[in-house]
């Protein structure tokens, strides 16, 4: 892919450190972004998630979005891209 995958994480999220290890396992790269302390990030996630401060939110190249998807949805997205 010539645009890379963006995930919004944070340290202390277990959905986010099991996104990571699919990713990381499918050799996919991404762009992590830990919104813990971060205010623009934070305002992107809110804005993706119609408000909430949801984590992993995974922004794809062709713009969409998965917020904390299960493990089964996020290697279905990726093995499709």
């Amino acid at each position: 892919m010539s645009q890379s995958i963006t995930m919004y994480t944070t340290d202390w999220c277990p959905d986010c450190w099991r996104a990571k290890k699919v990713m990381d396992s499918l050799q996919v790269s991404y762009t992590e972004v830990n919104i813990s302390h971060d205010e623009d990030a934070i305002e992107r996630v809110i804005e993706l998630n119609n408000g909430y401060r949801s984590v992993p939110t995974i922004v794809f190249p062709d713009g969409s979005v998965l917020t904390e998807p299960t493990t089964t949805a996020l290697m279905q997205k990726l093995q499709a891209a």
